[in-house]
């Protein structure tokens, strides 16, 4: 793969940090790189610095001559003044910008529901975040460098996004970089990780999901070495303090076994113990609609809507943009009343909520942190273990340092953590979060997730993090055409049914859209006839026969050397870390299990895609 863009040996500091020491990175023709790290490491400083949009220190930034960089930051600078059309395709002439199919695909999956006369200033911030990745994404690019492009998204349009990246360029063409706190985003786009931490980065191969899995085993290596270290320092104490006398029967330390990888995932929770719980908390009766609608100037948001939510109901709330969410919410919550119909909340009820605006914080910005946890109990029961207010905060990333900070000083993600802290010390029995994984990074999503999992009660959770909301919740409703009606299925199937609505209500009310409707029919029959010559059988029935059976020897193998690798690497442990050459030989043993493996898998994969299974 060619060149395309590196940073060599880049040192670069901030009047208050150290950002970056010596790190050297590279980009070449088909690289797909998502960008992990806690928030203020130096995520968006990276695609700053490979943008040249920011001078390094030491060391330089290199990018290929001629290179095509497009660059989406985490604010625009769009003209409030401009049009939708204006701020998108700029001075390119109409005829030019309607006949590309690439262009027009991009308008209607981004912009279908903005109107293209629209002024960019009354838009929403959501529509205002799409019409900036329409114009940049209508743009021929040879690199990407998108900083959190799915902020303000609706799931419709981040699973737009994906699929446009993953078909954008040929797989060995083009480079993308982005950093995203979307879990599944990363695992649908991305084929490496790069995580930025203690002003180095580091490189992962495959998406999130592989970078986490690296992450355990990494941390299991680590623990072995230190494990082995404390051992080392143990034994050499023992000799000091024991003299001569003890040399000839001095103790043999065995090293144990550091965290091992998950053999056997475990259930994410006990959701019968929770539910359980919740019984004993709440009464039957917790918050039933009956036949509850609500309309704005004409306009009737929420249709006869029937819905009976009972104790420990951990529910995922799903919607476009504008479908109604926040209007059920504040239903649910009593914050306001329906144009008709019943709402009856149970008497043991109590209710918190955590809002987008984190307006519960308003009456304490100007008190310290450690003030404002010093007015809570002393002391709570988490999972189990009884924590006190400071140490829950501090399991949500929190410094010492920062107790001794002004809340009003707060960044936007401590901001979010202090306030799902304050909300849950509240002891409630049923809990709303309305976005609450906004201004996280993924290590803080998955600390909140661990949180939320020991919480019993009934859960209410709208979030455009689909990677969040099937993680946290057990069952996910979708507002649909102000409908609410339960999906089994899931993201998938609410996003299905989001697709079928509008195919059923005919072409987006937005001139561009109704302008490219005219071009549909000369195009369908050029893509039938492409998708006849696909569905063409590529193999017969025999090569078929013999492809699945030598995946299924594969399969057989695989899991057979995963055991010798396993055992192999027990049997390190149970070496005398003082041996290095025993040491050595078993190390030797375990790397030529794995890339055994590794080429199995790597036949595995190709004949799997081969047959399509």
């Amino acid at each position: 793969m060619a060149f395309m863009m590196a940073c060599e040996k880049v040192s670069l500091e901030f009047p208050t940090k150290d950002v970056f020491d010596g790190i050297t990175v590279g980009v070449e023709d088909g690289d797909r790189i998502g960008i992990v790290g806690k928030n203020g490491d130096g995520k968006s400083t990276l695609l700053k610095l490979l943008a040249k949009e920011q001078e390094p220190d030491d060391g330089r930034v290199l990018a290929r001559g001629g290179l095509r960089i497009g660059v989406l930051g985490q604010g625009d600078h769009l003209n409030d003044e401009d049009t939708v059309c204006q701020a998108v395709v700029g001075d390119i002439p109409e005829y030019e910008w309607a006949a590309d199919p690439r262009i027009r695909s991009i308008l209607v999956g981004l912009l279908s529901d903005v109107p293209w006369d629209a002024k960019v200033g009354n838009l929403s911030g959501g529509q205002r975040r799409r019409t900036d990745l329409a114009r940049l994404l209508i743009g021929d690019w040879d690199v990407l460098l998108l900083d959190e492009p799915t902020n303000h998204l609706d799931m419709r349009s981040i699973t737009w996004l994906a699929d446009h990246l993953k078909s954008r360029w040929s797989a060995n063409e083009g480079a993308l970089l982005v950093v995203t706190h979307d879990r599944w985003f990363l695992d649908e786009v991305c084929l490496d990780m790069w995580e930025v931490h203690d002003r180095t980065i580091t490189p992962f191969e495959g998406g999130y999901s592989a970078y986490i899995q690296q992450r355990v085993e990494r941390d299991r290596v680590q623990a072995v070495t230190e494990q082995r270290r404390r051992n080392a320092v143990r034994k050499e104490l023992a000799w000091l303090s024991r003299g001569a006398r003890a040399r000839s029967t001095k103790p043999k330390f065995h090293v144990k076994a550091a965290q091992e990888l998950v053999a056997e995932d475990p259930p994410v929770r006990d959701s019968l113990e929770l539910k359980r719980l919740a019984m004993q908390r709440l009464g039957k009766q917790v918050i039933d609609l009956t036949d509850v609608s609500v309309s704005y100037e004409g306009h009737e948001v929420l249709k006869h809507v029937d819905w009976l939510i009972g104790p420990g109901d951990r529910v995922g709330i799903l919607g476009s943009n504008g479908a109604g969410k926040t209007t059920l919410l504040n239903i649910l919550s009593s914050q306001l009343q329906p144009t008709s119909g019943r709402v009856k909340v149970g008497k043991t009820v109590k209710l918190a909520m955590l809002s987008q605006q984190l307006k519960e914080l308003a009456p304490v910005e100007d008190d310290y942190v450690r003030v404002v946890l010093s007015r809570c109990k002393t002391r709570y029961v988490v999972d189990g273990e009884e924590l006190s207010p400071t140490k829950m905060l501090e399991r949500l990333g929190f410094s010492k340092d920062q107790f001794n900070a002004l809340v009003r000083d707060l960044s936007g993600g401590q901001r979010r953590r202090l306030q799902l802290l304050l909300v849950l010390m509240e002891e409630p029995n049923v809990l709303i979060l309305d976005e609450p994984g906004n201004d996280m990074d993924t290590d803080m999503l998955a600390v909140m997730e661990d949180l939320l999992d020991a919480w019993p009660g009934t859960l209410f959770v709208v979030s455009h993090d689909r990677y969040l909301v099937e993680r946290v919740t057990d069952n996910q409703y979708a507002l649909i055409n102000g409908h609410l009606r339960h999906v089994p299925g899931g993201v998938d199937e609410f996003l299905q049914l989001e697709a079928s609505q509008e195919v059923l209500s005919g072409p987006p009310n937005s001139v561009f859209a109704q302008m490219m409707g005219q071009n549909d029919s000369a195009e369908q029959d050029d893509a039938d006839a492409d998708a006849q010559e696909e569905a063409k059988p590529k193999y017969s029935g025999g090569e078929l026969f013999k492809m699945r059976k030598e995946l299924a020897s594969l399969e057989r193998k695989v899991a057979t050397l995963e055991e010798k690798v396993a055992d192999a690497q027990n049997a390190m442990f149970e070496v005398d870390p003082s041996d290095y050459m025993a040491l050595g030989k078993a190390q030797e043993a375990v790397d030529e299990l794995v890339a055994q493996k590794e080429e199995l898998e790597e036949r595995w994969m190709l004949l799997a895609e081969e047959i399509g299974e």
